[in-house]
């Protein structure tokens, strides 16, 4: 039977999500592409924000609306790798702005 307090697992880095980390919820297609009220994930604020800086709204739609889609992305996975090997409450400023819309 699973632990019931164990940490959620983040879908991009695959490492735990402690109650006390910055974390976000990430629309798997954004509510301004039709996502509102839609599938959310659990993340690192860090791995949501990379999400964003790498793929536009348009992009995560059309063909990025899962996490195992997220994972295969070229950036996301180099980072994905990256920040595995930092412990989960690592922050630090993501290169770039947000794409545009």
């Amino acid at each position: 039977m699973p632990d019931a307090s164990a940490d959620p697992i983040c879908p991009l880095c695959l490492r735990p999500i402690p109650a006390d980390v910055p974390q976000s919820t990430h629309h798997l297609v954004p509510k301004l592409k039709g996502g509102k009220g839609g599938a959310t994930v659990l993340m690192h604020h860090i791995c949501h924000r990379e999400i964003h800086a790498t793929l536009t709204e348009a992009e995560i739609a059309r063909d990025y609306a899962t996490p195992d889609a997220l994972r295969a992305h070229p950036r996301l996975a180099k980072f994905a790798l990256w920040v595995a090997k930092r412990p989960p409450g690592f922050s630090s400023k993501v290169p770039g702005g947000m794409r545009k819309r």
